[in-house]
């Protein structure tokens, strides 16, 4: 009886133009004029319509009440022969919002007047039935789910955000980059144009990105590699090879601070694929360097450091570049990452390098830079680490100083973890008895508080 009676209703509803969101007014109007004020919205009740019509359920019997009230027609003749539109019994007129146009369809000229086809009011009733659901369909494709300001306000959030986590403080940014992620989020998940929907996925994987250095440099590397992987699907959904790029650097980044240099260096060299040339390929190849020189291959952390050169000397431009902040990576950046790798292979270049990248932040970000703080301060870091390993304690306290002075809202783990390293060497035999050493390593041992994560040691 459930496919008959599908059958029934969807004769009824074509028979009367409508289509089956209109129904669903229809049905809607009639229950509120009975009191009826709890039946759901017009696109729940479209998709019940469509199961109804399938015969895969039959309708309430409060909702068959509703389709008498819509079809105008008595109870008593739901789902009968004898209540075919246009015959219902003497003294009840349909005048329901399809009378009109079903008789319109009916006084179109027939294409042989004298032999009437009984086929052609269904092939009328076809047409214009397509052409009502084009009409619907098109009204609601043309309904934009994000106004232009509020679009160019997730563009400058993203934007802000990227530029204040070089210097910022990172918890307090992890949060709000998260509230944006959650509005942008939102909006996806309602209808969107195309070009719309193409950004809002590439804000949320930038942002996905961000997040993910955010979580490691705060110590939770394995909560990183969660949030790349959620960048990822959108960065997949729009084919964007810059964006994939970058969260395979933000994947390679927490293997490495995961003490995983193996999947460190397969993980850059993935992301090389996606972006072979500019400032982004260029730390994409530091960091396979740093994961040679922690397997103790100097020649081939040398080679990466080369790589990177070429890399940044090829032009290229893409929107994450044109957002910038993090980002970016300036050439004082890239020489610390460049100090940082030859710190690790215990090479003679390694103090060069860092003081040449000390200069350069000294001197200021060059055209269309931003400079990390965070970075800066690494570096003098690594560079205080290659004066201990010197003998040159002094110089290294010095190095240290605007490192120690940070407050606390400002310091990582990863800073932290560089600073166990400090700890390591002023263990040596050499500083034994020195107060000054002793003091310093005191300073370093309270350098995290206590809420950050930890990151696993290193074998220096």
């Amino acid at each position: 009886m459930s496919s008959e009676l599908g059958t029934w209703l969807r004769q009824q509803r074509e028979d009367r133009g409508w289509t089956r969101t209109e129904l669903a007014r229809q049905l809607i109007k009639a229950a509120r004029t009975r009191g009826d004020t709890s039946v759901p919205s017009a696109d729940n009740i479209s998709h019940n319509i469509y199961r109804w019509e399938r015969g895969a359920v039959t309708p309430a019997e409060r909702y068959q009440l509703y389709y008498c009230g819509a079809f105008g027609i008595p109870f008593s003749q739901f789902g009968t022969a004898s209540s075919q539109f246009g015959t219902a019994p003497p003294g009840m007129v349909d005048t329901g919002p399809g009378a009109a146009a079903v008789a319109a369809y009916r006084e179109l000229p027939s294409s042989d007047p004298a032999a009437p086809d009984p086929g052609t009011s269904a092939i009328r009733r076809e047409v214009l039935m397509a052409a009502h659901e084009g009409s619907e369909h098109a009204e609601r494709a043309e309904q934009r789910g994000i106004g232009e300001a509020t679009l160019e306000q997730f563009r400058a959030d993203v934007t802000q955000l990227s530029a204040q986590y070089l210097t910022g403080e990172p918890v307090t940014l992890f949060t709000e980059m998260r509230r944006v992620r959650n509005r942008i989020a939102e909006a996806l998940e309602r209808r969107q144009w195309p070009r719309d929907a193409a950004e809002l996925y590439l804000l949320a994987g930038g942002l996905s990105a961000l997040m993910a250095a955010a979580a490691t440099n705060l110590g939770y590397p394995q909560a990183a590699e969660e949030l790349v992987r959620a960048g990822w699907a959108y960065a997949t959904i729009i084919d964007h090879r810059p964006l994939m790029a970058r969260l395979r650097l933000c994947a390679a980044y927490a293997a490495y601070w995961n003490g995983h240099p193996e999947q460190t260096a397969d993980l850059a060299r993935s992301g090389l694929d996606y972006l072979p040339d500019g400032p982004n390929a260029a730390q994409l190849h530091l960091i396979a360097g740093l994961a040679r020189a922690r397997r103790g291959d100097p020649a081939g952390a040398r080679q990466a450091i080369a790589a990177a050169h070429d890399a940044r000397d090829r032009d290229h431009h893409d929107e994450l570049l044109e957002i910038g902040g993090e980002f970016g990576f300036s050439r004082a950046t890239q020489a610390y990452y460049a100090g940082f790798v030859l710190t690790q292979a215990r090479v003679g270049e390694a103090a060069a390098e860092l003081e040449g990248a000390i200069l350069l932040y000294a001197a200021g970000p060059g055209p269309g830079e931003q400079h990390s703080r965070r970075c800066r301060m690494l570096a003098h870091t690594d560079l205080a680490v290659v004066r201990l390993r010197a003998g040159a304690l002094d110089a290294a306290v010095a190095a240290l100083e605007p490192v120690l002075a940070l407050p606390p809202g400002e310091r990582t783990a990863v800073q932290g973890q560089r600073l166990s390293v400090i700890r390591a060497e002023l263990g040596h035999p050499v500083y034994l008895g020195s107060l000054q050493a002793r003091r310093l390593d005191e300073q370093a041992a309270a350098f995290v508080p206590a809420d950050l994560g930890r990151l696993p040691g290193e074998e220096e």
